[in-house]
């Protein structure tokens, strides 16, 4: 296979930026949770509890964005700006539909959200002083990630970066000054974490808006555009994104009963786990951007009609998915021991946390070769139904399943229950390379007549 330049530099044109973006944004919780864990671990397992909640609500917006790449791209390979007009605003009433009811849930019912991750009082104490204040984050969020997701449908991604850049200082900052008590000001634990973590969302929602209004030329969005409503191309648009949010949507509830299971087992477990998933969240930005990346440059070539050339990246992409397991699962078994000694925590806990991130950094090749397959390849060509059926499958059939039967049974350690709650991202290999190699994935989303 002939040395393609214009290939590899329309994927690190992208990538780098969607990478970065992703490290930056789960700093900022990595950067929450070693200062709460500082000041207390009661304090960072409350905050936890409810950062699952906020979890599931990222993975249900990703897939209302995502259903705007998918279809953006394809519309944007055919030039075709109006149509893609017309679905950002599907997108952003989607998006703050989502947020809405979760403003309610978190207003209404905090208490009893948070007693799906954890039955301990003091935690879910905690948890709610944080919910109280980090529910105003919701519709800002919802606002600023359909509106990325909209210019990342056409390879925009750079404004992203400074935006994670400028909302970890702003929000590290507030955090240093509230959660502690420095230079005078109130010592506030966790909700001085979320004053710093709404503060940066309004900053960062407004930065973007004033940069769609006088810097971006190509779409040229004005609220206008988010008033118009169009019957046919909702119906499109519903029908890719319905199955991606039914895919995210489980995804996030799967993530959330990972922490549940852990959170009954032992006191030090979801303590352990937190310090443990966001160092692998972090790495598995490598995978992520990857996925994204593959989902526009597919998107953008189906779009164009050169069908052999879809092939071709296809097969280009699983080779680079592949040696981008390989660097973040070395990364993360490295960086394992550094990153958890900035942590104050217990020294069971501690060493519970290492195990975790031993078995995740295997967990790291796989997911990144299958999850950038499958949602990057597979579903930005438009098939997005295959990774609803596999994920149905395996993580409800399978994953979960054997996970609860084997900690409220089998009564295993957590290391094994981690193993078996990640054993997906192992399994998974296999469909993704024969469907993505021998299947029929390419679906033509866009119309003629809009």
């Amino acid at each position: 296979m002939k040395f393609d330049k214009d290939f590899y530099r329309n994927f690190f044109s992208i990538y780098p930026a969607l990478v970065l973006q992703n490290v930056i944004t789960l700093s900022v919780n990595l950067a929450d949770n070693i200062m709460l864990g500082a000041f207390s671990e009661t304090a960072l397992s409350g905050v936890t509890a409810v950062n699952q909640i906020q979890f599931v609500y990222q993975q249900i917006l990703f897939a209302a964005g995502e259903g705007m790449v998918i279809f953006g791209s394809q519309y944007w390979g055919k030039r075709q700006i109006a149509p893609m007009k017309r679905i950002a605003s599907l997108a952003m009433r989607t998006g703050l539909f989502i947020g809405v009811i979760l403003f309610l849930a978190a207003s209404l019912f905090p208490g009893q959200l948070l007693r799906i991750f954890t039955t301990d009082e003091l935690i879910i104490a905690q948890g709610m002083r944080y919910l109280n204040i980090i529910r105003f984050t919701y519709l800002f969020f919802a606002v600023t990630q359909i509106l990325l997701a909209t210019l990342r449908s056409i390879g925009t991604v750079k404004i992203a970066f400074y935006l994670s850049v400028m909302t970890f200082f702003v929000n590290c900052g507030i955090n240093y000054l509230l959660i502690f008590g420095n230079f005078g000001a109130p010592r506030l634990g966790v909700e001085g974490a979320a004053i710093g973590t709404l503060t940066a969302r309004m900053m960062e929602t407004a930065v973007l808006v004033f940069y769609l209004w006088k810097k971006e030329k190509t779409l040229k969005l004005r609220l206008k555009d988010y008033l118009q409503f169009d019957r046919i191309l909702c119906k499109d648009y519903f029908k890719v994104t319905a199955p991606v949010m039914i895919t995210q949507g489980l995804w996030g509830v799967n993530t959330a009963l990972q922490t549940a299971i852990l959170g009954h087992m032992t006191s030090a477990a979801i303590a352990a786990n937190s310090a443990a998933s966001n160092l692998f969240l972090m790495v598995k930005s490598m995978a992520v951007g990857a996925s994204s990346a593959a989902s526009v440059m597919i998107g953008k070539t189906v779009g164009s009609g050169d069908m052999e050339k879809v092939e071709t990246y296809a097969v280009r992409l699983q080779k680079i998915f592949l040696l981008i397991g390989l660097i973040s699962g070395t990364l993360l078994y490295f960086l394992r021991i550094p990153v958890l000694s900035l942590y104050d925590l217990l020294p069971e806990t501690k060493e519970m946390a290492n195990t975790f991130l031993k078995i995740l950094s295997v967990v790291c090749v796989g997911m990144s070769y299958q999850m950038a397959t499958n949602t990057g390849i597979i579903r930005g060509g438009g098939n997005a139904m295959y990774v609803v059926k596999l994920d149905l499958v395996s993580i409800w059939m399978i994953v979960l399943p054997l996970s609860f039967f084997m900690a409220f049974v089998v009564k295993a350690s957590p290391a094994v229950v981690v193993c078996c709650l990640n054993a997906d991202q192992i399994f998974k290999c296999v469909p993704a390379f024969l469907v993505a190699n021998h299947g029929k994935w390419v679906r033509k989303l866009t119309r003629d007549d809009v």
